[in-house]
């Protein structure tokens, strides 16, 4: 059951996940987290390296789509300057938003990675709708009042599987 919450890879920030990497892996599609996976959880905009890593993307013939559980007028906000599609209130780590988002780029869910900073949302959504994960490390330490519960239950999984040997990086 645990195995739900192991990402497939995990980086230290989007910055680390390269188009040519994703292209070798025959990835076609990206289905990402926002907040404290693209930019801190309380920033509103992208920030420039954020829209590079896009373009980037873009350049490659990757496609995004943001999912997230958060509001439609935060998720909006960040994602309408970006010409980038999204879901609001995703209900993560239900499968239903990961499958619209794939349906919506036109691709099959191999052809598609998640990437986020959560276990218990981003990386059990997408592994249990069977999608290739890739866990982030948050980009700011503090969250909001749901999240610092998730993150509570994130760290004890993480040390039973460290204990394990399913692991070997450092949070």
């Amino acid at each position: 059951m645990l195995r739900r919450f192991l990402p497939n890879e995990h980086v230290k920030s989007v910055f680390d996940i390269k188009p040519e990497d994703l292209k070798a892996k025959a990835i076609k599609g990206i289905i990402t987290d926002l907040d404290n996976t693209l930019v801190a959880w309380d920033v509103a905009d992208a920030t420039p390296e954020i829209i590079d890593w896009f373009k980037s993307m873009e350049e490659n013939n990757i496609k995004i789509t943001i999912i997230s559980n958060n509001k439609e007028e935060r998720v909006k906000l960040f994602s309408e300057p970006l010409n980038t599609p999204f879901v609001f209130s995703a209900r993560k780590p239900l499968g239903r938003a990961f499958k619209r988002a794939t349906q919506s780029m036109g691709l099959n869910r191999e052809d598609v990675v998640v990437i986020g900073d959560q276990l218990l949302t981003d990386v059990l959504g997408g592994n249990s709708a069977g999608f290739y994960t890739i866990l982030v490390v948050p980009i700011v330490q503090t969250d909001g009042k749901i999240t610092k519960i998730n993150r509570q239950i994130e760290r004890r999984i993480l040390s039973w599987m460290r204990r394990k040997g399913m692991i070997s990086w450092e949070e």
